[in-house]
């Protein structure tokens, strides 16, 4: 199945967060087979990583956005372990600190966009700006409307500059979010999760709704595009996730560089090392 179309949102059309089935069950319902795939696609994002790094030709932006409790440190963590950190970077985004408060929306996201033969991976990202700032009323709406095309300019500047830029929203439903809530109260090893946030936000679940709808709708382009994952199954996230960025790695026809020495000299030189070791063994 091309997961890269089915959960594609095809630029230009209109985002309703309501047809989508966050748990997706008539496209697969069997984990282990999946999983399997899974280890299997995370060995080919190792490959294809290593061929960017070695390449530098162009980079790699995965932006992924959800509500809370939506999967997004579980996605890093079991989708782009893959990666070598050398060659990776994650960023979270907080609340903007004084100094970035100070400067417009997206300078504190420009200065870490990956360069040449890199991956940068955001843990929410700008869409911020037009989420909480815009439920809570943080800023004027003639303010954080305009940002929908500013994010896109941005977007299509770095675009410009060969980076490649994929968008995942980890889509889950109310009773799966606070099923995810129950386990962090009742396990010591998530209990460092847990945050006022979590509940203080869920009276605000339509006002999100709407403006992940018009962020998915107005942002999602032919070069930077979104992807509404299905979130309530963590497996089934983790592979549909995993298939779509070896599906975008593979599309760039990556090269490994020419050698920078003259090879057949450097075979001389290996050869006669091995002579010398034999002989003086």
């Amino acid at each position: 199945m091309d997961y890269y179309k089915q959960f594609l949102v095809k630029p230009g059309s209109k985002v309703d967060l309501s047809k989508f089935d966050a748990t997706a069950k008539d496209l697969c319902d069997d984990r282990k087979k999946a999983e399997k795939q899974t280890d299997a696609l995370r060995e080919e994002i190792q490959e294809l990583q290593y061929q960017l790094y070695a390449e530098r030709k162009r980079s790699l932006l995965v932006c992924l956005q959800g509500r809370d409790a939506a999967g997004k440190d579980g996605t890093i963590r079991h989708v782009f372990q893959a990666m070598n950190p050398q060659g990776c970077t994650v960023t979270s985004f907080k609340v903007p600190s004084t100094v970035e408060a100070e400067h417009d929306f997206l300078w504190r996201v420009h200065k870490v966009t990956p360069r040449k033969g890199h991956v940068a991976v955001f843990n929410r990202s700008h869409y911020e700006e037009v989420l909480v700032q815009r439920v809570h009323n943080m800023v004027p709406e003639d303010v954080w409307s305009k940002r929908y095309d500013q994010i896109n300019n941005f977007e299509q500047l770095l675009v410009a500059n060969q980076t490649h830029i994929l968008k995942f929203y980890l889509h889950i439903d109310p009773e799966e979010q606070l099923d995810r809530f129950k386990k962090r109260l009742e396990s010591p090893a998530k209990n460092w999760k847990i945050s006022h946030a979590d509940y203080s936000e869920r009276p605000y679940w339509d006002e999100y709704t709407k403006a992940f709808e018009d962020a998915l709708s107005k942002c999602s382009t032919e070069n930077a595009p979104w992807f509404i994952i299905p979130g309530n199954r963590k497996w089934f996230r983790d592979f549909v996730v995993a298939s779509i960025l070896v599906q975008a790695l593979k599309s760039f026809d990556m090269k490994f560089p020419e050698p920078t020495v003259d090879m057949d000299e450097i075979r001389k030189l290996y050869h006669a090392e091995v002579k010398k070791e034999k002989n003086g063994k």
